[in-house]
């Protein structure tokens, strides 16, 4: 099994336009960013483009991804999102399953990157479980808290990057091949939205990147936000 950090970098990157200042680079070493924010609002491009940006900048990246990144979590993943046949997931058990996922991620991958210098870059975390499960599902935020507490054993993000757009856009941008999360329909993705604008309005690690314009404009967007954040003059 191959592992993140070995994984190629996309040849289709412009490594002219994406490019992330040298100041910016030795700050991010060593820190764990995630991506986030709701379906069709491009995080995961960006997550995978920034990535490569990183990587030749010269920081040893690591790149995972929720729920998954680990054969355990890969399981766990295929379980969370496909379409059941004969009986519905309970929503207490979609968010343990994530939770467990997510201990065997940080205990195997993203602990040990972290204590090796490198720079973790995540595609969802428990910010995700707070919005989808919590906000929009209905689980107390609280009942969410002590669960992530157990599973992350003190791994937390130094920031989490929230990719804000209207629920118009987005959904022009979701794939017609929809998954069980995805396909949970309109109200639903309303709670959504809503839900990781009340993350923004609680500060700390959550940080508003503007999704809503080119792929070029929201990848400044990113550059821009981290260096306020980790670039200290």
């Amino acid at each position: 099994m191959t592992t993140p950090e070995h994984d190629q970098l996309d040849p289709t990157a412009d490594a002219h336009r994406d490019r992330v200042p040298d100041a910016l680079a030795d700050a991010l070493r060593g820190k764990f960013l995630v991506f986030d924010g709701p379906d069709g609002s491009g995080k995961s491009t960006q997550h995978k483009r920034f990535m490569n940006a990183c990587r030749r900048a010269g920081v040893e990246t690591v790149e995972v991804r929720e729920p998954g990144g680990t054969e355990v979590g890969e399981r766990i993943r295929k379980a969370l999102l496909e379409h059941l046949d004969r009986e519905e997931m309970s929503l207490r058990c979609e968010m343990l399953l994530y939770m467990a996922s997510r201990a065997q991620l940080c205990e195997q991958v993203i602990a040990p990157a972290l204590n090796a210098g490198k720079l973790v870059l995540a595609d969802r975390f428990i910010s995700s479980t707070l919005v989808y499960q919590g906000h929009a599902g209905g689980i107390p935020e609280s009942e969410i808290t002590d669960a992530g507490r157990i599973a992350t054993q003190g791994v937390n993000p130094d920031a989490t990057l929230i990719f804000d757009i209207d629920q118009q856009t987005a959904a022009t941008r979701l794939n017609p091949l929809l998954d069980r999360m995805e396909s949970k329909g309109e109200d639903f993705h309303s709670r959504v939205r809503a839900g990781y604008k009340h993350l923004l309005e609680l500060g700390d690690e959550y940080v508003k990147v503007d999704a809503r314009g080119t792929p070029d404009e929201v990848f400044g967007n990113i550059i821009g936000v981290l260096a306020s954040r980790f670039i200290h003059s």
